[in-house]
C-alpha cells in the first residue's frame, strides 16, 4: 500500500497514554477511514475510536485476523511492547495491510535485553560493560565481588559462604550473620556510589531496572527479580551493567528496513521524584525538544545516529531481521560520548504523547511509509513550539496503588490554552465517573514558544485535576527553562 490514495481503515491496538495520543493525531488524518480501537474502557479512545467487536487475546490473534478482514483494515498500528514480542505484527501482516509495529524477531532487541548486548556488543555499538547471569547465586557473588576488596569483613563472610552449595541455605546463613554484626549489618547498608545497574532481562512495564546504591538493595534487587519473580517469566534472566554518569536521552526513530528518520530528540524523567530521586517509572514526565540535543546543534544527533542507530539496523539485517517501525534508543551522554542503555521497538511513554503534538505531519501517511519502505518519500514537519508532558501517577506508584479513586477537574484542565490531557489509566465506572484505574493515570502536555510557555501550561492545568493520592513531579522541564 502506497502513502497516496483513499481513505485508510485503522486498526488501533493498546490502551494507555501513547495510543490514546496516536489516536488523537490519527483522527487529524484526512486519509482516516474508520478508527477501530481494542481498549475502549480508556475513555480517551473511547471518544475517538470505535470498539472492536471480538474478544482480543494477542496469544490467539486469529480473531482479529478475521476482524481486519471484515472491516478492511488498511492499517494495524501496535503500541505496546507485549504484543509485538508475542507476533501480533507477523499474524496480522497480510497483502493490502500494513502493519505498524516491528517483527517478533525485530520485537527481541526490547523483549530480550541479555540477546540485544550480544548483538550491539558484535557490533561495537558503544554501551555499558555487562555480564549476563541466569543463576541468582552468581549474580549475587558478582556484585558482592564489586565492594569486597574494601570491606575485609564482607570478604570473609562470602568465602564462608561458598562452602554452602545450596542457595536458600546459603542466603540463610548470610542473613544470620548480618544479623548477628552490627558492623557486617552496616557493610550492606553503606552507600555506593559505583553499584551496577540490575536489568531484568524481559520486559517488565518499564519497572525492571533498579539502580541500587547500597549493596543490600543490589542483592535484594537479585532476590526480587531471579527469585520472587517479581516480574515473571522477564527475571529469570538478568543484566548486570556498570553504571554510566552523565544526561539521558532518547532518541526515536522511524525505521522501514532501508531508512532511517530520526525523530524530534525528547528528554524522559524516569525517577520518580523531583531531582532524579527515588525509584525508576515508567517515566514521569518528558520535555521535547530535549537535553543538549534540543539546543539546536545536530552533531551529537548525528553521532548517535552514525554509532548507534546505523549498526544496530545494519546487525539485525546481518542476521536475517528486517526491522520496520519506531527503533527507541535510551542513550547516556557520558563524558566518553554517548553510549547505549537499552532499546524500546514502540513509541516512548510518555515520549509519544509530546512528539504527537509537536508532529505536523499527517501520521497516518507516515506510519503507511514505514511499512512499504517508502519513508524516503514522506513529508516530515515539525512544529517550532516546545512542549513538556507531565505524568499523573497514582499514590503509591510504581509500588501498589489504588484504583477506582474519581477524578476531578478534566474539563477545566482541558480548557487551559495550549493544553492537550491524554487518559493513561483510566476508565468510567458504574456511574459514569471517571476513575483511576493504573499507576500513571494521566498526562497533561503543554505547549508553548518557549519551554517556560509550555510549563506553565502544563502545571497550571494538572493543577485542577485532583484525585486522591495524586503524584506528580514539580521539576519536569525545569533545567531547559
Amino acid at each position: 500500500m502506497s502513502s497516496g490514495g483513499g481513505p485508510v481503515n485503522v486498526l488501533l491496538i493498546g490502551g494507555g497514554g501513547r495510543e490514546h495520543a496516536l489516536a488523537w493525531r490519527l483522527k487529524q488524518s484526512p486519509r482516516l477511514g474508520r478508527l477501530f480501537v481494542t481498549d475502549p474502557q480508556n475513555p480517551g479512545l473511547a471518544e475517538l475510536g470505535t470498539p472492536v467487536d471480538v474478544p482480543v487475546d494477542f496469544r490467539q490473534p486469529f480473531r482479529l485476523q478475521r476482524f481486519c478482514d471484515k472491516n478492511s483494515i488498511g492499517l494495524v498500528v501496535i503500541g505496546p511492547e507485549d504484543p509485538l514480542a508475542l507476533g501480533l505484527a507477523d499474524a496480522l501482516a497480510a497483502p493490502g495491510r500494513v502493519v505498524f509495529g516491528p517483527s517478533a524477531a525485530a520485537a527481541r532487541l526490547e523483549a530480550d535485553k541479555a540477546w540485544c548486548k550480544q548483538l550491539i556488543r558484535n557490533a561495537s555499538v558503544p554501551t555499558a560493560e555487562s555480564r549476563i547471569f541466569t543463576d541468582p547465586e552468581a549474580a549475587r557473588f558478582y556484585v558482592e565481588s564489586r565492594v569486597l576488596a574494601d570491606e575485609p569483613a564482607l570478604s570473609k563472610l562470602v568465602e564462608a559462604s561458598r562452602t554452602i552449595r545450596d542457595s536458600s541455605d546459603r542466603r540463610r546463613f548470610m542473613s544470620q550473620q548480618i544479623a548477628a554484626d552490627p558492623a557486617l549489618a552496616a557493610v550492606y547498608a553503606k552507600r555506593h556510589d559505583d553499584l551496577p545497574v540490575i536489568k531484568a532481562s524481559g520486559l517488565a512495564k518499564g519497572k525492571g531496572v533498579v539502580l541500587p546504591s547500597t549493596l543490600g538493595e543490589a542483592l535484594d534487587a537479585i532476590e526480587r527479580i531471579m527469585v520472587k519473580l517479581e516480574f515473571d517469566e522477564a527475571g529469570r534472566t538478568v543484566v548486570i551493567e556498570e553504571r554510566l554518569e552523565g544526561s539521558e536521552v532518547s532518541v526515536l526513530c522511524l525505521v522501514d528496513g532501508r531508512n532511517i528518520y530520526v525523530l524530534e530528540p525528547c528528554q524522559d524523567h524516569k525517577r520518580l521524584g523531583d531531582g532524579d530521586t527515588g525509584p525508576n517509572t515508567g517515566g514521569m514526565g518528558v520535555i521535547c525538544p530535549g537535553g543538549i540535543m534540543g539546543q539546536g546543534d545536530d552533531s551529537l544527533l548525528n553521532q548517535i545516529q552514525a554509532e548507534i542507530i546505523v549498526p544496530t539496523v545494519d546487525a539485525m539485517r546481518r542476521e536475517g531481521i528486517e526491522f520496520r517501525g519506531v527503533l527507541y534508543a535510551g542513550v547516556m551522554l557520558t563524558p566518553a560520548g554517548p553510549k547505549l542503555l537499552e532499546f524500546n521497538v514502540r513509541f516512548g511513554d510518555p515520549e509519544c504523547q509530546a512528539l504527537m503534538v509537536r508532529l505536523e505531519s499527517d501520521i497516518l501517511d507516515l506510519m503507511l511509509a514505514t511499512g512499504t519502505r517508502t519513508l524516503d518519500e514522506a513529508d516530515m514537519r515539525w512544529s517550532t513550539d516546545r512542549v513538556c508532558c507531565i505524568v499523573l501517577a497514582s499514590g503509591g506508584y510504581p509500588g501498589r496503588y489504588k484504583t477506582g479513586v474519581p477524578i476531578g477537574g478534566l474539563d477545566a484542565a482541558g480548557k487551559v490554552p495550549g493544553v492537550v490531557v491524554f487518559h493513561a489509566g483510566t476508565k468510567r465506572d458504574n456511574e459514569g465517573r471517571v476513575v483511576t484505574s493504573g499507576g500513571r493515570v494521566l498526562n497533561v502536555v503543554g505547549r508553548g514558544v518557549s519551554m517556560a510557555e509550555a510549563r506553565r501550561a502544563a502545571y497550571q492545568a494538572a493543577d485542577l485535576i485532583n484525585f486522591e493520592g495524586k503524584t506528580l513531579r514539580r521539576d519536569i522541564g525545569a533545567a531547559a527553562g
